[in-house]
């Protein structure tokens, strides 16, 4: 709307340069990021001491690159294993409740909805030791009770994946609702008349005219579980997802292996959201 009201020449530049200054903004930090992964000097700062691969193949000390440190690796295989953990469950969980919250009226359904979007508003942080706190109080007890151990509730992969998964559902539930709320039902009533059931009805027409939403949703849950950082430092065990082992490699110091790994992270995150939008056009 903007563009098409009447402006003077210099409303029309100041606007130009105040999207290009936007983009300038958005992109630049990534960009220098990006540029010090190449740096052949072992902090990642001016000045430019040289073009080398070595943060990412290096494996003589001090330049042991991105795939020569275990450390890292190991994290990063922890995080996808989250990541499928909590992908899996967003997206299964958000589809339930999108068919609950756009197929069905029931009493108490703006009270579940908004209780559905809290998360969204509640801090990971305070949201992550509230977690914690009621997890290890219900350990305690069957503790105390049974004379067992209970590790699944306990700091651990377990409860990253439940904390993650408490507030990216949100995302994945409204992501996929959006979608649900463009189909027609009478798609679904047409094969029912053709002699489909229901859950026929729902398997063959209305989840294959969802599928970009779901594919979407994963994408965004898998992207979300890896940059999480506040939620899963208040739940993480012995093995540390990504973000904690960069965090923890920051405290010792910064080195451009850091920037290398936020590099892969991007392009990562690029190819994932370009292939998610391929499919979307392609199932359109």
């Amino acid at each position: 709307m903007i563009p098409s009201l009447p402006r003077s020449n210099v409303a029309k530049w100041a606007y130009r340069a105040y999207v290009t200054l936007f983009f300038v903004y958005l992109g630049l930090p990534l960009a220098v990021v990006s540029v010090f992964a190449f740096n052949d000097s072992l902090f990642p700062s001016l000045p430019w001491e040289g073009f080398t691969l070595a943060w990412f193949f290096g494996d003589e000390s001090p330049f042991i690159g991105v795939f020569h440190e275990r450390a890292i690796l190991r994290s990063i295989g922890t995080s996808a294993f989250v990541a499928a953990w909590v992908s899996a469950l967003s997206v299964f969980v958000g589809t339930c409740n999108a068919f609950l919250f756009v197929r069905h009226d029931f009493r108490g359904k703006a009270l579940l909805y908004m209780m559905m979007l809290l998360p969204l508003i509640i801090p990971g942080v305070i949201l992550g030791i509230s977690i914690l706190v009621f997890t290890s109080s219900v350990a305690n007890t069957l503790e105390d009770a049974t004379g067992l151990w209970f590790d699944g509730l306990r700091p651990g992969l377990i409860l990253v994946i439940l904390g993650q998964f408490s507030f990216i559902t949100t995302f994945a539930t409204l992501v996929i609702s959006a979608r649900l709320q463009k189909f027609d039902p009478s798609l679904e009533e047409a094969a029912l008349n053709l002699g489909a059931t229901r859950a026929g009805a729902i398997r063959q027409i209305t989840l294959p005219f969802l599928l970009p939403a779901i594919i979407a949703s994963a994408v965004v849950s898998m992207l979300m579980s890896f940059e999480n950082f506040n939620t899963t430092l208040m739940l993480v065990g012995s093995d540390s997802p990504l973000t904690i082992t960069m965090f923890d490699k920051l405290k010792q110091g910064s080195t451009p292996v850091l920037n290398a790994v936020s590099l892969l992270l991007m392009l990562a995150s690029a190819v994932l959201g370009l292939l998610s939008l391929l499919f979307q056009k392609k199932r359109e």
